[in-house]
């Protein structure tokens, strides 16, 4: 039995698992459902970790299954877009002053960050956006 089919029979198992919980804390009265949801957290870290574990599983092998070069260019491209997401970001636009003053510790580095990854996101959508006409025009005009 190959390594997909166990992962599979696993996520179908975690799937089951989490239903009958969910029904359970749905079904219960409220005392029940308060008293499962501080355990159900743990429960749901546990799951978080194996699906993690299986996904970095299936990347690292299909990593070395497929072409590294091609597949270490796209991840150096994607740490160039955050780079440079990062660096014009600048983190001085946003007037931080109401929300120092409500007790909200934001600082000038939380605000380049935030628009970093809002920079990023644009960036990155642009290309998919992009990637995907040039698809279809490719397409148009091959037939």
């Amino acid at each position: 039995m190959n390594s997909h089919k166990i992962l599979k029979i696993i996520a179908f198992a975690l799937a089951i698992i989490g239903a009958i919980f969910a029904l359970m804390i749905m079904t219960g009265d409220e005392e029940t459902a308060q008293n499962m949801s501080g355990n159900m957290l743990y429960i749901a870290y546990i799951v978080f970790g194996i699906v993690l574990a299986m996904v970095l599983v299936f990347v690292i092998t299909g990593l070395f299954a497929g072409n590294l070069k091609k597949t270490l260019l796209t991840v150096g491209a994607f740490f160039a877009i955050i780079l440079l997401s990062y660096a014009i970001s600048s983190g001085t636009d946003l007037d931080l002053k109401p929300f120092t003053d409500k007790g909200q510790d934001i600082t000038e580095a939380t605000s380049k960050k935030v628009g970093a990854g809002l920079y990023a996101f644009y960036i990155l959508a642009f290309l998919a956006i992009a990637s995907m006409l040039y698809s279809g025009v490719k397409k148009i005009f091959n037939k």
